[in-house]
């Protein structure tokens, strides 16, 4: 059984194009619905360690390349935290030379927490420091003890 491609048909039309013009593929590599692909992947690796020490808990992130300002942290709904941010590569004009392979991720990127119960979601301190994130979350403190006296009669 042999198959037959009319040139008119649309499926040979695109498979010739892509065959013929690669560049022309490539470009369109950066569709809205391709952006929303690399963002959600960007999203989901985002790794956070978490660390719980006797009177805090660390929240531990790799963020290689960012400045502090480009990294937002903030509390939502008053128990999750949203680590967030936006990880941009060097333009092609703003250098010389051009990339041969991207392999390092970009995109936004997203974490959300929530936090334990214990969390005094009031007194977090954030710092980023040679590419690590760590954002200290003070515990609060147990209630203390009730002690009841008790009368004999």
């Amino acid at each position: 059984m042999a198959l037959f491609f009319d040139a008119r048909d649309p499926l040979f039309s695109t498979l010739h194009q892509l065959i013929n013009n690669p560049e022309e593929h490539e470009k369109g590599a950066n569709t809205p619905a391709r952006s929303y692909a690399t963002d959600r992947r960007a999203m989901a690796s985002t790794a956070v360690d978490v660390k719980e020490l006797p009177n805090s808990y660390l929240f531990i992130a790799d963020m290689p390349g960012l400045k502090s300002s480009d990294i937002k942290v903030q509390i939502e709904n008053g128990n999750v935290l949203t680590i967030s941010g936006e990880r941009k590569l060097q333009d092609e004009g703003e250098s010389e030379g051009k990339y041969l392979r991207l392999e390092r991720g970009a995109g936004k990127f997203m974490r959300k927490l929530t936090l334990p119960a214990n969390a005094n979601s009031d007194a977090i301190a954030a710092k980023c420091q040679d590419g690590v994130l760590t954002v200290t979350v003070p515990k609060i403190p147990p209630p203390e003890p009730k002690s009841i006296n008790i009368t004999v009669s």
